[in-house]
C-alpha cells in the first residue's frame, strides 16, 4: 500500500476564521502547519503518492505544497468547480489512489488531524488493514485520551475490532479522522458530493468495518478552543 489522500478542501467554518486567515489545514500549531505534519507522517510511513484535494483558499494550499520539500509524489485534486464532501472527494481521486486492479487499499486523512504519538500511528494502522476481512479500518481515539473534544463518542468496538456506530447516548471511541479504505467500497456509492459516513455505514452493514486504537493523545483542533488545548499539550 503506497497511496494516500489528505482531505484539505473544506471551509473550516467551526474555526470562526476571518477572511485573512489561512485555510484550516495551514493552521500553525506548535510551529508547524497541520498539513505539513500530516505530510511528514505519511512520508515516514513510506507512502509514495499523496493526493491533496483543494477548494477553499485553494491557491494558499497549492503554494504551501509547492514550497515544501517532499519525498512523495503530490497530486492536486481540484474541487474549485464544486465541493464534493469527503466521500465524493475520495471517489474523484480514485484513479490516483487505486491506479491498478491490484490496489487493495489506501490511506485517507482529514486535513485538520493532529495527535501526539507514543509509537508510529500510521505504520500500525497500515499493518492492521486486512483486505480479506475489511473494507474500512478507522483510527479511533479513546475519549479519555483526547483534548478539545466535548462530544459523546462515535463507535463501540468488539473484541476482534469490528465496529458499530453508537446506539446509546455515549460510545467509548472517537473516530480520529484517519482511515484505510478499500477501493471496492466505492463501486455502489453515488457520483457527486457525499459523505464518507455512507462508506462506513456500508462497510458496517457488510460486517467489514473495523477499528484500530491510537497509541497516543488525539487532539481535536476544529475550534479555536481545541487549538489552544493542542498548543498546550504539545
Amino acid at each position: 500500500m503506497n497511496t494516500a489522500m489528505i482531505l484539505a478542501a473544506g471551509k473550516g467554518t467551526r474555526m470562526r476564521a476571518r477572511a485573512q486567515d489561512p485555510p484550516k489545514p495551514l493552521t500553525q500549531i506548535g510551529g508547524e502547519s497541520l498539513l505539513s505534519r500530516m505530510l511528514g507522517r505519511m512520508e515516514a510511513a513510506g507512502l509514495e503518492t499523496i493526493v491533496v484535494n483543494v477548494h477553499h483558499k485553494a491557491e494558499a494550499i497549492e503554494e504551501a505544497l509547492a514550497s515544501r520539500s517532499t519525498t512523495a509524489n503530490i497530486v492536486i485534486s481540484d474541487e474549485r468547480d464544486g465541493l464534493l464532501e469527503t466521500g465524493g472527494g475520495v471517489k474523484r481521486a480514485l484513479p490516483h489512489l487505486a491506479p491498478t486492479s491490484q490496489t487493495v487499499g489506501f490511506l485517507v486523512a482529514n486535513g485538520d488531524v493532529l495527535w501526539r504519538e507514543d509509537s508510529p500511528v500510521l505504520d500500525g494502522l497500515l499493518a492492521r488493514f486486512d483486505p480479506k476481512q475489511m473494507d474500512a479500518l478507522l483510527l479511533l481515539a479513546p475519549r479519555a485520551q483526547a483534548t478539545g473534544y466535548d462530544g459523546t463518542g462515535d463507535y463501540t468496538m468488539r473484541g476482534d475490532g469490528q465496529l458499530t456506530r453508537k446506539r446509546e447516548a455515549e460510545a467509548a471511541y472517537i473516530f480520529a479522522g484517519v482511515q484505510v479504505l478499500s477501493p471496492a467500497l466505492f463501486a455502489t456509492l453515488p457520483e457527486g458530493a457525499f459523505s464518507l459516513n455512507q462508506a462506513y455505514d456500508l462497510a458496517q452493514a457488510n460486517g467489514r468495518l473495523y477499528g484500530h486504537v491510537l497509541d497516543g493523545l488525539w487532539m481535536h483542533v476544529g475550534t479555536p478552543e481545541g487549538r489552544a488545548e493542542a498548543e498546550a499539550a504539545l
